[in-house]
């Protein structure tokens, strides 16, 4: 059975369904979960003819966006029982399919739990599906929870 299962979590409520499949697998297995969030990279503002906007800097931003991952991890680890072993990671990368599969490698998933899709409509047809983008790159096992 999977022993490590790695579970990329946006906090939607679609991810929540995968984060209790996790969780059931997890304790069927006797297996740990790590659970992972994807943060957009910080962007350095630029404005063309000398427009100026007050953007917190790099440091503020990783502060702050680390603090939500904080959050956002946390809730997801209140839906497990005190029988699953559970950590969160956060990561920071603009193309999240990427983030998710270097984070599996790292972590020596067995395998990896993720929601169908998270955007809708107009964004998921011009961004493409990042699940869809794992399972077709992924080595390990995808197992994709609707």
């Amino acid at each position: 059975m999977f022993k490590n299962i790695l579970v990329p979590t946006d906090g939607s409520r679609l991810s929540d369904h995968a984060v209790k499949a996790a969780a059931g697998l997890a304790r069927a297995s006797g297996g740990r979960v790590t659970l992972f969030h994807v943060i957009a990279e910080y962007k350095t503002p630029y404005y063309p003819d000398g427009y100026v906007y007050d953007f917190g800097t790099k440091s503020e931003y990783v502060r702050e966006t680390g603090a939500n991952a904080a959050k956002l991890l946390g809730k997801a680890k209140a839906l497990f029982d005190r029988k699953v072993r559970v950590i969160g990671l956060h990561g920071y990368s603009d193309t999240p399919g990427k983030a998710i599969l270097a984070a599996a490698k790292r972590q020596k998933a067995d395998v990896i739990v993720m929601a169908s899709h998270g955007r809708r409509g107009i964004e998921k047809l011009l961004l493409g599906s990042e699940t869809q983008k794992v399972v077709t790159l992924s080595k390990i096992p995808v197992l994709v929870v609707k």
